[in-house]
């Protein structure tokens, strides 16, 4: 006798539909199943990534449809909140089956010590050895979540889930906050993964490379491709360039059909003419005069609605083919007012102690366009040490001091005042430029015409972004210093591009905070400075060496 089947570890939606409180839809009759192995689910900012995941995950409901687990689901949200008054074991849900151990340990053999602990006998072997495999072999199983730093929290919770052995498991975004080195250790994590379904949102390259295959969500529907992120950036490109010559073919089809349009409409024209004439000449009854005149009519009604329809039905194949086409504008802009000479100084540390991290005698010395990329593991002070620059945070010791026009972009975009347009956040950043020389700039930045009156308190994360770094890069006086913290965060791969584009055309010195290794690289980093108790030089090969050095660890 065959055994009976058991269900299929995956993920299935069908006909999902999801609807924002407003009533706009975002998933019209979404279905999908995600199987076994390791998927990363990509698409622009707004798409709908982070709420598929919820709606996977059961902490959003559907307006229609279903979503279906094959086995146990675990999630990890974008945004961590963790109890600070926790012990590291209640975070990671194992304090009753610890204390049932110790109790039996001690000779109490109470029926509900082993109901607690059921079949978990190692469960304390289990939870130390996946803290160690992410990097959390120092942290104590007593000690409180308040007293780690945001990275490790995120760590935590993922051990939290990988102790649940779920057979399905969502992780959005998680290499947010996380150093170079936690990073390292959530890719192993990941390359570990063996069974069930592993779902992953993420903008991290190096994570979608070792996915088995990447779920791209565009318009409200899916689109797959085999293997991780170089796989799919190549399969695109094949994409695309077949789509724009099917869009070059479809706007030559359109241009045809116009013109035999118009051509049906001058024969039309002849015809009648023609007619009349005959008409005239012959001094036909009005009653054979009528039925050649209809007979007429109706023949030149035919033609034109012929090619009325293939020109109709040319510009639907024009907008399918333009559809297929991936939008991602590049922004291009000139900033020649930002140059700083290669001699001058920009930027001077001196036995700086800013008050949190471990920094304790930061020494900097920052001349001309130079580029420079603080590094570090989490808890270092790297936003502590930018904050402090820009007078944010008092120094405990020392003095930082700057010696050109400078300009931050934080981690939240929090230099735009929501209330006001994006052409009017600009203004307050430019006092005395020129109206129309703000809104040609920020057509550079991809607000064109009426989108350069939207509020920023109603833009979206792309949108948000690109407003907040033309803020940022069209102040006046112009920044020849500009300082970023963790840029690329929450960005999705066109946001990216964006900035690495923008960023070419400035010619200030940079200082950007960072934990995205290919991002770094892309923007010609001249220095490298490791922040610890002090900040040393470092290459980028180091950099890259330590990470390995942690992965081999």
């Amino acid at each position: 006798m065959a055994n009976p089947t058991l269900p299929s570890t995956s993920v299935t939606c069908s006909g999902l539909s999801f609807d924002w409180p407003d009533g706009t839809p975002l998933f019209d009759g979404l279905s999908l199943t995600i199987g076994r192995g390791r998927t990363g689910l990509v698409g622009t900012n707004g798409t709908g990534k982070s709420t598929l995941l919820r709606l996977l995950a059961g902490r959003l409901l559907p307006s229609r449809g279903s979503v279906t687990a094959g086995g146990s689901l675990a999630y990890l949200p974008q945004n961590i909140t963790l109890d600070t008054t926790l012990s590291v074991e209640q975070a990671l849900g194992i304090a009753g089956r610890r204390a049932a151990l110790s109790a039996i340990e001690a000779g109490d053999v109470d029926e509900k010590h082993f109901a607690t602990i059921g079949d978990d006998w190692d469960v304390e072997e289990r939870a130390r050895a996946t803290l160690d495999s992410l990097g959390l072999d120092d942290v104590e199983l007593d000690r409180t979540v308040g007293e780690m730093s945001g990275g490790e929290t995120v760590l935590l919770r993922l051990a939290a889930l990988l102790l649940e052995r779920p057979d399905v498991l969502l992780l959005d975004e998680p290499t947010n906050n996380l150093d170079l080195f936690a990073r390292r250790r959530l890719y192993q994590a990941v390359d570990s993964w063996r069974s069930g379904v592993l779902v992953v949102v993420s903008h991290d390259r190096e994570l979608l490379e070792r996915v088995d295959r990447i779920a791209e969500l565009r318009n409200g529907s899916v689109s797959w491709y085999g293997g991780g992120w170089s796989d799919y950036r190549e399969a695109l490109a094949t994409q695309q360039e077949a789509a724009e010559r099917m869009l070059r073919a479809a706007d030559a089809d359109v241009r045809r059909q116009k013109r035999e349009l118009e051509e049906s409409h001058i024969k039309v024209a002849r015809r009648e003419r023609h007619g009349r004439k005959v008409e005239a000449e012959r001094r036909l009854p009005k009653i054979l005069a009528g039925a050649r005149k209809r007979a007429a009519q109706e023949s030149a009604g035919k033609l034109r609605g012929v090619h009325e329809d293939r020109l109709s039905e040319a510009r639907e194949r024009r907008e399918e083919a333009a559809d297929a086409i991936h939008s991602d504008a590049e922004i291009r802009v000139s900033l020649p007012r930002t140059a700083v000479p290669t001699g001058r100084t920009v930027l001077t540390l001196h036995r700086l102690r800013p008050r949190f991290g471990k920094l304790r005698d930061g020494e900097l010395h920052v001349h001309g366009p130079e580029r420079i990329a603080l590094v570090g593991r989490n808890g270092a002070g790297k936003t502590t040490l930018l904050r402090t620059l820009t007078g944010q945070l008092a120094p405990l010791e020392g003095e930082a001091r700057t010696f050109v026009p400078w300009r931050f972009l934080p981690q939240r975009l929090d230099v735009l005042d929501e209330r006001l347009s994006v052409v009017a956040n600009v203004a307050r950043m430019a006092p005395g430029v020129d109206d129309n020389h703000i809104r040609s700039q920020l057509a550079r930045f991809l607000f064109k015409g009426a989108r350069a009156e939207q509020l920023a308190g109603t833009l979206s994360g792309g949108e948000r972004f690109r407003a907040a770094l033309a803020a940022t890069m069209l102040a006046a006086p112009a920044p020849q210093l500009v300082m970023m913290d963790e840029p690329t965060n929450n960005l999705d791969m066109a946001s990216v591009r964006q900035l690495t584009s923008a960023l070419e055309s400035y010619e200030g010195a940079l200082l950007i905070a960072g934990h995205d290794l290919p991002f770094l690289e892309s923007v010609g980093i001249t220095r490298w400075l490791l922040v610890g108790e002090e900040l040393s030089e470092t290459t980028a090969d180091e950099v890259r060496s330590m990470l390995e050095a942690t992965e081999a660890g």
